[in-house]
């Protein structure tokens, strides 16, 4: 029997009107879309949060051609192509390794979404977005009456499932939480804060957050539950794994690299 094959250009054509690529503001260095091309066609796709020299010989060791990604090979700027940088692109060149890479536009998007999908997993159903970025809501938020420390073990066992661990900062035995924001990622800011005290949430999912957000929520009463910045971001690219296998019958796989953040 024949294997599939599909087009990088068809691929990235789907995707990129699935997620809204164009129209989805983004940080600079997250560049989405098609980062590097290849010869082609599509046989086999790798998924993984990172574009790193481990995520790109899982790639080949699996022996996939095109390798997508939440975070691309852009997030430090422009680089000289020496050492690791080099390595990177030289182990895509040499291998024939397309790279796809969505950052926000796969963060909010309500079905392939890292935020909705996680909402999913633990038990919550979104009723309205959250964490505000220019001109979209990235994460997702909605009411519930959970017990808090329930929530707790929920967001433990992803994080620990993903080879992380756990920061909850707030949580007390009888504590319920009635009104919840998710934002994965690097999702605890001042920000973030000063968002759920306007809109009365009283716990937040996130991925990772610098130490003052931990001081604030504190002194304002809402819990945080920090996942991991990698565990929570897992989610996204498995479900455009899976996309691609249902529109072009591309079978996938995902690279498991997590960094312990």
């Amino acid at each position: 029997m024949t294997e599939a094959t599909a087009s990088l250009a068809s691929i990235a054509h789907h995707l990129d009107t699935v997620l809204r690529t164009a129209e989805i503001p983004d940080y600079p260095g997250a560049i989405n879309g098609v980062q590097v091309e290849h010869a082609g066609p599509v046989r086999r796709c790798a998924v993984a949060v990172d574009a790193s020299l481990r995520t790109i010989q899982g790639a080949i060791d699996a022996g996939a051609n095109l390798l997508v990604v939440h975070h691309g090979l852009f997030w430090s700027g422009v680089q000289p192509l020496r050492g690791r940088y080099y390595e990177r692109i030289r182990r895509l060149l040499e291998n024939d390794i397309a790279v796809y890479s969505s950052h926000l536009p796969l963060d909010l998007h309500p079905t392939f979404g890292n935020n909705a999908l996680l909402a999913g997993a633990l038990g919550l159903e979104p009723t309205e977005g959250f964490a505000r970025f220019q001109t979209i809501d990235v994460g997702v938020a909605g009411a519930s009456d959970l017990d808090t420390s329930v929530l707790t073990d929920r967001v433990r066992a992803i994080a620990e499932r993903e080879g992380g661990s756990l920061v909850a900062v707030g949580v007390t035995p009888g504590r319920r939480t009635r009104r919840w924001g998710i934002c994965t990622g690097a999702g605890a800011s001042s920000d973030t804060l000063r968002e759920a005290v306007v809109r009365g949430i009283d716990t937040l999912v996130v991925g990772e957050g610098p130490q003052h957000t931990a001081v604030d929520a504190l002194e304002l009463g809402i819990v945080v539950l920090y996942g991991g910045h990698y565990a929570t971001e897992t989610f996204g690219v498995r479900a455009l794994g899976a996309e691609i296998e249902r529109a072009f019958s591309i079978p996938w796989s995902f690279v498991a690299a997590p960094t312990g953040l």
